[in-house]
């Protein structure tokens, strides 16, 4: 990656909780960047996304912090039911809020508000974490996501844990002072290929919704739907976040 600054770090919570993060950049508005389904905190740079952007992190405009997934204990392990993966899914939330964010703010000078982005099931993160963390993460650019987890490989019966991680059922019921405050707080990016994949992963059909939901809801957001060429594979998605990012860096 030539002379562009990069390293990993293991970070631990208070409790133990221990992840990996890859970092890219000297300095820029920080981008907290989660993985596709399973992934490791080198994927974005493994898939050409990290080249994607070369750019605006040699010029200072951004950095990426890159972290791993906790899927394969949580969204992905099809032999427990739905409601304790997403129970299980709290540890990954304590993981981000209590040790990444703050490695984030010590590194980055405390300076810029950290951006969530991510493809796939990384889309479904960087939405869901802006949702409940705005004051953390005011901005999500989510490529390709599948937003409601009940529409994937689950069973068993959902409650509350499934819910209050399920954007595409907690927006619809947004409102009074909370809702006010993400609209003031709270922007939106939703961006999707027509092409293959995206219907049978059910990301197309899902951006239209949560985009729906988002204009009824009143909150900030853009839709950017690309062509029916464009299918749900990191190509697409090199050049999506590669058109995007330099606005909001």
């Amino acid at each position: 990656m030539g002379r562009m600054r990069h390293y990993t770090a293991e970070l631990r919570t208070p409790s133990g909780i221990q992840g990996t993060i890859a970092v890219y950049g000297h300095y820029g508005r920080p981008v907290l960047v989660f993985p596709s389904e399973g992934g490791y905190p080198q994927e974005f740079a493994d898939r050409g996304m990290v080249a994607a952007v070369e750019g605006l992190i040699d010029a200072g405009r951004v950095k990426l912090y890159c972290v791993g997934s906790f899927d394969g204990g949580t969204w992905s392990a099809a032999d427990i039911p739905i409601e304790e993966r997403a129970l299980r899914h709290g540890a990954y939330e304590s993981w981000i809020v209590e040790a990444v964010v703050p490695h984030i703010r010590d590194d980055s000078g405390g300076t810029g508000e950290i951006v969530t982005a991510g493809c796939s099931l990384g889309a479904f993160h960087a939405l869901n974490f802006a949702f409940k963390r705005a004051d953390l993460f005011p901005l999500a650019l989510c490529f390709s996501g599948n937003f409601n987890p009940t529409t994937w490989y689950g069973w068993g019966e959902p409650g509350d844990a499934v819910y209050f991680n399920n954007p595409a059922a907690y927006v619809a019921n947004l409102h009074g002072d909370h809702l006010d405050w993400l609209r003031s707080r709270l922007s939106v990016l939703l961006v999707c290929g027509q092409g293959r994949w995206e219907d049978t992963t059910g990301s197309l059909a899902s951006t239209r919704h949560m985009a729906g939901l988002l204009e009824a809801k009143a909150v900030p957001h853009e839709v950017d739907r690309w062509g029916f060429d464009v299918p749900h594979d990191w190509p697409s998605w090199r050049a999506q976040l590669a058109h995007h990012l330099p606005r909001f860096c």
